[in-house]
């Protein structure tokens, strides 16, 4: 068994550092406002978070992780400690509409105001435990009314395949008459600011402050960045995947807590001044997000953003950067299960550059 990263074991030398605990999280909702924050850094600065699976922690599954990891065959002394106290604890999940995630924060980032951006450098991300789990349920996903099915037909409230890594970047997914293997990219489904506004929002829809984007590219060496809708922005995280599959169409990633370490710096302008809504940089490409609970509209929404975009940093015009985008973009479905669905553009940098 691969080494357990613990809570605050040896948790490196970023800046500060952040961990789950019923006073530092919230379960199913996201930060409002009036949130008091948990932790405050200056822009630029560092910090180290141990962020906590939602898996093998939810009522369906126990609330026990202790109980429900060990009937694959996992020690108790290989679950994380943190997870069985937040399970063991008086904190409550939002119930309706059903948001599941963990989220852990918020960060208040001085100097940060609306109007400004939050920029998020994934420095790292490094699983904290060498399985996950995938799982469908409550009748959601791309295909509700036909899958998943019992091998009798019956229709169950939760189907899970429990994955071991197996070797450096790889997990196994094994099935009754064999196994595959998936590919290790770790990411956080969920990451964004505070929005505006004092009621508690499900972490189940994201939004223009972020949320639950569940972007695939934002692995470690990407940066997101993220429009401030609140003073000090407010920055969240929860969610961690281990691998995801653009789409997700059965309900969730594979999904396992990861520590992440990411440097959160204020931006106060931007080239050419891009529509106000979240999008990412990797070496290669910017990634452009469309969102809306008709995909139709998440893709139009997602091509005007990135023709927007890419006119702003080019100087192309709207239609000479709506004719490119047709050749070199590359559109995908991000996601079709968190009630808002997603729609993202990659553009590859160096073919604009200039």
């Amino acid at each position: 068994m691969t080494e357990i990263l613990t809570a605050g074991k040896d948790p490196g030398t970023a800046d500060h550092y952040l961990w789950c605990t019923p006073e530092t999280v919230s379960w199913g909702t996201l930060p409002t406002a009036r949130t008091t924050p948990v932790l405050a850094v200056d822009s630029g600065e560092t910090v180290t978070f141990d962020t906590v699976s939602q898996e093998g922690l939810m009522e369906d599954q126990g609330r026990d992780p202790a109980g429900y990891f060990g009937q694959f065959g996992v020690a108790p002394g290989d679950v994380l400690p943190d997870a069985v106290d937040l399970a063991a604890s008086d904190l409550h999940r939002m119930d309706t509409p059903e948001g599941p995630h963990i989220v852990l924060g918020p960060v208040h980032v001085r100097g940060a105001e609306p109007g400004d951006w939050l920029r998020v450098d994934f420095l790292g991300l490094t699983p904290r435990v060498p399985y996950g789990i995938i799982s469908s349920r409550h009748r959601r996903g791309a295909l509700p009314d036909e899958l998943p099915r019992e091998a009798d037909g019956s229709v169950p409230a939760v189907f899970s395949r429990f994955c071991a890594l197996d070797g450096p970047g790889r997990a196994e997914f094994r099935y009754d008459r064999g196994r595959a293997t998936i590919d290790i990219r770790p990411f956080m489904g969920l990451c964004g600011v505070t929005p505006s506004g004092d009621e508690a929002r499900s972490t189940i829809p994201p939004g223009p402050f972020g949320g639950n984007m569940d972007i695939r590219e934002i692995v470690a060496g990407s940066a997101l960045y993220l429009p401030v809708q609140i003073a000090g922005a407010g920055f969240f995280l929860g969610d961690p995947h281990f691998a995801q599959g653009n789409g997700e169409i059965a309900l969730t990633a594979l999904e396992g807590s990861l520590r992440v370490t990411a440097r959160l710096s204020v931006v106060k302008s931007l080239p050419g001044q891009p529509p106000a809504a979240p999008f990412a940089e990797t070496d290669e490409h910017w990634i452009l997000l469309g969102m809306d609970e008709s995909l139709d509209i998440a893709m139009r929404e997602c091509a005007r953003t990135a023709v927007e975009f890419l006119a702003s940093r080019t100087g192309m015009t709207p239609s000479e950067a709506y004719l490119y985008l047709s050749a070199a973009g590359d559109f995908s479905v991000t996601q079709v299960v968190d009630l808002v669905k997603g729609v993202h553009c990659a553009i590859r940098k160096r073919d604009v550059a200039g």
